[in-house]
């Protein structure tokens, strides 16, 4: 058993491990997930400017991804519609109404050519693996330029953990980067492509909430037109969650029209004498219109997951991308170098007639050797030591470029390599600068289009949906059955309450409980209160419980108010093992006690007023009435102003 447990903790180690970082989480360093890290990849490696099937794209992922296509199709998919990476031809879905995109054989995409500029594919600064079968290499992470987690958001449920991260608007995620560069303050918002109206009061950096509705022209008094959506609705859900409040009268409208095309438009007529403003509130209420969105930013950062705060990862994608630009200068540095290298070999071993000097030789190490020795006087003009490779690089000049070997062409070209290695000396000393005319430059390219908010921050207060539902269902109680709820059939109708009120009801036994309203519920034959379990109805009510103790046939009473309780507990006026005679709510009432009859005792049965007993705690003990054994009790009624008759309710031993 003992080696079966260990088999198993390792193996959900593991599988949680596996699912947390290789498919559920974002890795902060490119801001995606395995799946949409191995579509990127593949459309690099394959881009040649023209629209591919999408299913051609799917077929040539599945190299990297060890999953079926289904899931790669829906990624590549969600990332087109995010039009930051990928071009789309065909019917990618409606994002509005939710309609799904075209199967992947009828739709195409194609790279975006900015994507090899925010996205580091160089194998010097990238790091790559092998595939899952060995048979190719993909990139652990692209070295990503800009904070894409933040740009394109992510939604992940993984072992143990979730993330929700909401998308922000490139515009203001780059400015954001340009302020962190400068050490200046900086504040980040979501932005969704649906629009609609936000409140960001809460949001705690990317790890609190925010409260989003939906956009709506109320200039006519008899319909409301929904003009966008909020984040997380789809027309057709919002439709959905409007019908349902219209069936269970919580909204009185006449009909929902959805005639959203490419912009939202759901019309929403209202019944005769019923008007805008008094059905706004409720919309926001009872349906999609409004909606609470938590947040989570968790990402995987260094192998491990992390939960950030948007000005950490801003933080963060500064640094990065510092190192990115700086990596790339002194890689394009170097490589100037070798090139200036190559080229001031050329011209001397040209200019210098060097090659003449291999003409004597015999064998490689001779030509090797000479060669090496022929560029001796020249020590000071060459940039590093001469290796083999350089020796063999010059032995491969063509005898017809060496006779057409244009000095002049030459000199330009090490112009111009001088010039360029000058430049990139004066960006690295100043790559702040450097990086932030790189992000002014990135957000020229992109388009106004992409750079607009939609979504319209604002000051939202929240509609509480107790104070707009109306008190219009029947709480009814069938004494025949025992049933108390709003779905009792038969009984008598006790008062009208909403399915958000509290409800204290309180049973023959002395037992008193409080719920929310309840359907139908069994709380026995002969209720003896029932009532509003809220501060201002239970202040009102005086309880009065008169109990016997069985062992003594003692009779105390009791006068309380409830003023603290637990939902859905039990609670017993009573002492535990009392026997309850009697529970009433008048503040002022008369009973009679029988005593039990003995020898020599004249006094049979006494008169006692309620009103005459203090009121107490309800949990202090009651207060016995008189030292004598009680059989019975009598509830003395009043019932009309000539007579007074007397109702009993006894209770025999």
């Amino acid at each position: 058993m003992a080696y079966v447990k260990n088999l198993f903790d390792q193996n959900f180690i593991q599988y949680a491990s596996y699912v947390i970082r290789d498919r559920a989480i974002p890795e902060i360093t490119d801001g995606l997930k395995p799946v949409q890290r191995r579509i990127i990849h593949t459309l690099i490696k394959t881009d040649d400017g023209r629209f591919t099937k999408v299913a051609n794209v799917v077929g040539k992922v599945m190299a990297y991804h060890p999953h079926g296509d289904a899931s790669i199709y829906t990624a590549l998919v969600n990332l087109a519609n995010k039009e930051l990476f990928i071009d789309k031809q065909g019917n990618f879905g409606n994002m509005y109404t939710g309609d799904g995109a075209s199967a992947p054989r009828y739709i195409e995409c194609r790279l975006r050519a900015i994507t090899k500029e925010i996205l580091n594919t160089n194998p010097k600064i990238t790091p790559y693996i092998d595939t899952y079968d060995g048979r190719d290499v993909e990139p652990v992470a692209f070295q990503a330029k800009l904070p894409l987690v933040l740009i394109l958001g992510a939604e992940g449920i993984a072992v143990g953990m979730s993330t929700n991260i909401l998308s922000h608007n490139i515009h203001e995620v780059i400015e954001a980067e340009k302020k962190c560069l400068r050490g200046e303050k900086f504040q980040l918002y979501p932005d969704f492509p649906t629009g609609g109206l936000m409140d960001v009061s809460d949001y705690q950096d990317g790890l609190g909430k925010i409260i989003t509705r939906a956009k709506m022209d109320t200039s006519d008094d008899k319909k409301i037109i929904i003009t966008e959506l909020p984040y997380g609705s789809t027309t057709e859900s919002l439709c959905d969650s409007i019908e349902k409040a219209v069936k269970n009268g919580k909204i009185k409208a006449t009909s929902i029209q959805d005639y959203t095309s490419d912009k939202v438009n759901i019309e929403i007529r209202l019944q005769r004498g019923v008007y805008t403003k008094d059905v706004v509130d409720s919309l926001y209420a009872f349906t999609e219109c409004e909606q609470t969105v938590y947040c989570n930013l968790l990402v995987i950062k260094d192998n491990m997951p992390v939960q950030m705060t948007c000005t950490q990862v801003i933080e963060h994608h500064s640094k990065q991308l510092v190192a990115i630009l700086k990596r790339e200068l002194e890689l394009e540095k170097e490589e100037l170098m070798e090139k200036l290298h190559l080229r001031t070999l050329e011209r001397i071993f040209v200019e210098e007639r060097i090659y003449k000097k291999i003409e004597e030789q015999k064998t490689e190490e001779g030509v090797n050797k000479a060669v090496k020795d022929g560029f001796k006087p020249f020590k000071d003009e060459i940039i590093r030591p001469i290796t083999d490779d350089d020796v063999d690089h010059l032995l491969r000049i063509p005898i017809r470029r060496i006779s057409l070997y244009d000095m002049n062409k030459n000199k330009a070209e090490v112009t111009a390599i001088n010039k360029r290695i000058r430049e990139i000396n004066k960006l690295l000393k100043n790559l702040v600068d450097y990086a932030i005319s790189w992000l002014d430059a990135i957000e020229q390219k992109l388009g106004s289009a992409q750079i607009k908010r939609r979504t319209k921050i604002t000051n939202i207060n929240t509609v509480d949906v107790k104070a707009v539902t109306k008190r219009d269902k029947p709480l009814k109680y069938d004494e025949k059955s025992g049933y108390l709820g709003i779905q009792v059939s038969g009984g008598v109708e006790l008062f009208k309450v909403t399915p958000f009120d509290k409800i204290l009801y309180v049973r023959k036994s002395g037992i008193f409980s409080v719920s929310e309203t309840p359907e139908k519920l069994f709380v026995g034959p002969q209720l003896k209160y029932c009532g509003f379990a809220d501060k201002e109805s239970l202040s009102k009510v005086l309880f009065t419980i008169i109990y016997r103790e069985p062992e003594t046939q003692y009779v105390y009473i009791k006068r309380c108010k409830i003023s603290a309780f637990i939902m859905n507990r039990d609670y017993f006026f009573a002492p535990e093992g009392m026997e309850v005679l009697h529970i009433d709510t008048r503040k002022s009432f008369s009973f009679k006690l029988n005593y039990v009859k003995k020898p020599r005792v004249k006094v049979t049965s006494e008169i006692f007023k309620a009103d005459s007993y203090e009121e107490k705690s309800l949990k202090a003990k009651g207060v016995r009435i008189v030292a004598k054994e009680v059989q019975s009790i009598e509830i003395q009624t009043t019932q009309s102003k000539k007579s007074a008759e007397k109702k009993t309710e006894t209770k025999e031993q």
